[in-house]
């Protein structure tokens, strides 16, 4: 990119405002808005937040899917020296509660309307004493945003001074193989930088339409969605969920340029094309997961979508791009690999010992670099687990490196397995499982699913005297877990298969299938 990058994430959108102050950043339904609009839109959210006294070093929590409100609430969060608390929309109250605590969120932004969930009521039961207010986006934010000076209160300049590229940005919560979720520690100088690679890797341009159905809560949909939006002036199009037939009527209606995703997104519009022909004449390029991916749908997503400039990335919410392909490059590379390190990262494949492997041998891949995490919050213990003394991060992925640097992800360390694009760990879900009274054990393996890649299985033991049926175990799941955790079969036994120091053998587990 040209110009310099901007200090933190707010300066990128008074940035954009300053540059492109009349183009179009952002279409959601009817509504647009220019980078000027928008940036006002921020300013008058941040006078609130200041009005009531938000700082630097406090907390503010997400609860809601994409949406404008979603971008200027947490824009102007940041503007005031706050980190954000992305909470993923699938939590339920408890899980919810306890990211809120361990936080120490004082302000939550959140919905009621979305697919019927009432997120406050969610949060009925919970203990949550730093929490001060809550504003509903879909129903309180303009009188929120009209509630005190207003954009051109003087108090934002001032504050958005003081904050810089060492501040929390957000606090992402990624699961662990201990099953408590971690509050991972960006900052806004490690996230721009990896932005700026990424909008250069994509090509990315100014006035694109972006769909952006990843969701805001995940590194896929905030960092390489509306921030890179900012960065690089093209348009945001977010989209609350992902529906093949409002997808192709956006792609249709508002000539959508770019759209990344999971494969899975790639193959139902093209089940969609195949039934019926739409205009996709729009589409240029996107990025979709380090999953590898049959160099034939590669070739389908470039002839039939039109999409020549379709790549793979890899990345993770302790590190937000780690590897990607390049423009032009083979469409055996693409499907195959996720790519090369990009630049300002060290990727190396190591073995046991955390020394680099010659090319080709398989171990876990590592990477050292600007864009790597802080840590997780109040966690020192997992933050040196995960990055060694020598600032290497850990990804718990396994994989190989070629000659050139190109990497290819063939295992997974770690015991997670991944459910329509969702980190599932295990023992987290194992956790949960035990809460249930009728449940003496558990133990949850990922198996083979069509349509979402891996879902869970769960094998129980039940307690002595408790009667429990798979339709009763997964209807519970569903009330007491994010949809993406819940085991969609279970197994009853009468014991879980151990060795010797009493660990549950989960390879015998599969045999068990």
């Amino acid at each position: 990119m040209a110009e310099p990058l901007p200090l933190t994430i707010p300066h990128a959108a008074e940035a954009a405002a300053q540059r492109w102050p009349d183009e179009v950043a952002l279409i959601e339904g009817s509504e647009t808005r220019t980078f000027s609009e928008l940036w006002q839109e921020c300013r008058a959210a941040a006078s609130a937040l200041l009005e009531r006294g938000v700082s630097t070093g406090d907390r503010i929590g997400i609860w809601a899917p994409n949406s404008r409100e979603w971008v200027v609430a947490a824009v102007a969060a940041q503007a005031c020296g706050a980190a954000i608390v992305p909470l993923n929309t699938r939590l339920k109250g408890r899980e919810a509660g306890d990211i809120l605590r361990r936080t120490n969120a004082r302000m939550l932004f959140t919905v009621t309307g979305f697919l019927g969930i009432d997120y406050p009521a969610l949060l009925a039961a919970e203990d949550l004493p730093a929490l001060r207010e809550t504003v509903m986006l879909d129903s309180q934010f303009g009188a929120f945003l009209a509630s005190v000076r207003g954009a051109g209160d003087e108090r934002i300049d001032a504050a958005l001074a003081g904050v810089t590229p060492d501040h929390i940005s957000d606090i992402m919560f990624t699961s662990g193989t201990t099953g408590v979720p971690k509050g991972v520690l960006m900052t806004h100088g490690r996230i721009l930088p990896q932005v700026g690679v990424w909008i250069g890797n994509t090509g990315l341009a100014r006035g694109e339409r972006y769909l952006i159905a990843n969701p805001f809560f995940h590194s896929f949909g905030m960092k390489v969605g509306w921030v890179a939006c900012l960065l690089a002036g093209a348009v945001m199009v977010p989209m609350p969920q992902f529906d093949v037939a409002e997808a192709i009527r956006l792609i249709e209606q508002e000539r959508i340029a770019f759209l990344p995703g999971p494969p899975t997104i790639f193959q139902m519009l093209l089940a969609e094309r195949d039934k019926r022909a739409f205009d996709c004449s729009s589409l240029r390029g996107g990025t979709t997961g380090a999953a590898t991916v049959p160099p034939v749908l590669i070739e389908r997503i470039r002839t039939e979508l039109g999409m020549k400039d379709i790549i793979t990335a890899y990345g993770m919410t302790e590190c937000v791009n780690i590897t990607s392909c390049r423009p032009g490059d083979p469409v055996d590379l693409i499907a195959h690999t996720c790519g090369a390190a990009i630049p300002g990262n060290e990727v190396i494949v190591a073995g046991d010992d955390g020394q680099e492997l010659p090319r080709g041998e398989t171990g876990e891949i590592l990477v050292r670099g600007i864009g790597v995490m802080q840590g997780y919050l109040d966690d020192p213990a997992a933050t040196a687990d995960a990055i060694d003394a020598d600032g290497w991060l850990h990804t718990g992925d396994v994989g190989t490196m070629d000659a050139n640097g190109y990497v290819r992800i063939t295992d997974r360390k770690k015991d997670m397995f991944i459910s329509g694009g969702f980190n599932v760990y295990p023992a987290e879900v194992e956790k949960l499982l035990a809460m249930h009274p009728a449940i003496a054990m558990a133990a949850v393996i990922g198996v083979p699913d069509e349509r979402m890649g891996e879902v869970g299985k769960a094998f129980v033991v039940l307690r002595a005297g408790t009667e429990l049926d798979e339709p009763g175990l997964i209807g519970w799941c569903r009330d007491n877990m994010a949809n993406y955790k819940v085991p969609r079969r279970a197994v009853f036994v009468d014991d879980l298969p151990r060795n010797a120091a009493g660990k549950v053998q989960k390879t015998e587990l599969r045999d068990l299938q």
